[in-house]
């Protein structure tokens, strides 16, 4: 028993001696100056699986510290960095050699780092061309995406926002049984999606007795104003009174997908005209579709010789059953339309025995390329 307590002493004093020692050497790595440390040699064997660096380190410099050379072997799997490293200094720290095969798969660096300083680290000495990827040529892509590819012989792609094209539409050419006079409306225009030239017709021609055509015809520069709106400028002529107008108007989409149009003519005579006109279209199928349209007529002064009337002089209205065919291109219909005048021009059609109201069946054509 004597000898037993014996024993029990000297390995607690031989514990106690180990346990100084220990805090004795954390101490020491505090305050431990990396700056004249040279790691320039060969690391590439080194194995810090087992390391340990959980203590303080918030005082270690490495201001001085060379890691020049090939350390792509070492290997920081087990590494614990999670210790207090605020303090440490890596600021003239050269890390320029290759380290592209360092395992750091298990190191854990949870430790506080927010006060290290990195201001002199040098990173455009790195070599990484080792990464994945790593830097392109020079002329790994040309300018225009063809990677030096001719374009054959159809020349250089264009957007097509961009590329300019042309288009014509006929809105309406039918004939009225009643008023024995074919109708017609009719756009053509070339340019682009911003910025385009049109040439605009519609009117009127008599199938009997003089047949006389009154027509209204106007070519303009038409630009989008907003995604639902279009403008038109240009100039026009009127052949029922002989005379040329200029011509500004906006055309576009209202709210209920209502297509909407209005336009204002100045003649040389002082004549102010103003044309309204909305068109919805109820689509029953794939291929038949019922449009309504209205329009209205508005001059600002009176002329007698013409007709005119100052106010809104007529207003006309139709319904048409239309059926598209061929792609929605060609849209034979059959519909009823009506015509009558308005305020004071209605009394100057009495007098000069004319009709104020008529309505006609109607059937027609409309298509588009």
């Amino acid at each position: 028993m004597k000898t037993s307590k014996k024993n029990l002493s000297f390995i607690g004093l031989s514990s106690l001696v180990l346990l100084t020692s220990s805090f004795a050497t954390a101490a020491e790595m505090s305050n431990m100056d990396h700056s004249g440390m040279d790691m320039s040699g060969d690391m590439s064997d080194m194995d810090h699986s087992g390391m340990d660096m959980s203590g303080n380190m918030s005082d270690m410099d490495h201001s001085g510290m060379d890691m020049s050379d090939d350390m792509s072997g070492m290997d920081h799997s087990g590494m614990d960095m999670s210790g207090d490293m605020s303090g440490m200094a890596h600021s003239g720290m050269d890390m320029s050699g290759d380290m592209s095969g360092m395992a750091h798969s298990g190191m854990d660096i949870s430790g506080d780092m927010s006060d290290m300083d990195h201001s002199s680290m040098d990173h455009g000495s790195m070599d990484m061309s080792g990464m994945q990827g790593g830097q392109p040529p020079a002329d790994a892509r040309s300018p225009d995406y063809s990677n030096g590819v001719p374009y054959g012989q159809y020349g250089k792609p264009m957007m097509m926002g961009s590329m300019p094209l042309w288009g014509v539409s006929v809105d309406d050419l039918g004939y009225q049984f009643d008023e024995d006079q074919i109708n017609f409306e009719a756009t053509g225009w070339y340019g682009t999606d911003s910025n385009r030239l049109r040439l605009r017709t519609e009117g009127s021609a008599q199938t009997k007795d003089d047949k006389e055509i009154v027509s209204l015809s106007s070519l303009a520069y038409w630009k989008p104003l907003s995604i639902f709106w279009n403008g038109e400028a240009g100039v026009a002529y009127d052949t029922e009174n002989d005379n040329a107008a200029v011509m500004a108007g906006i055309v576009g989409t209202a709210p209920y997908f209502i297509e909407t149009d209005a336009r204002a003519y100045l003649y040389t005579d002082g004549q102010l005209r103003l044309d309204l006109g909305a068109e919805y279209e109820w689509r029953l199928d794939q291929h038949w579709v019922v449009i309504p349209e209205v329009g209205l007529t508005a001059f600002s002064k009176d002329d007698h010789d013409n007709g005119i009337t100052k106010g809104f002089n007529e207003m006309e209205t139709e319904v048409r059953l239309t059926y598209e065919t061929f792609s929605r291109q060609l849209a034979p219909y059959v519909g009823v339309s009506y015509e009558t005048a308005l305020g004071k021009a209605r009394g100057q059609r009495r007098q000069e025995n004319e009709s104020v109201d008529s309505s006609s069946l109607t059937a027609g054509v409309k298509f588009w390329f």
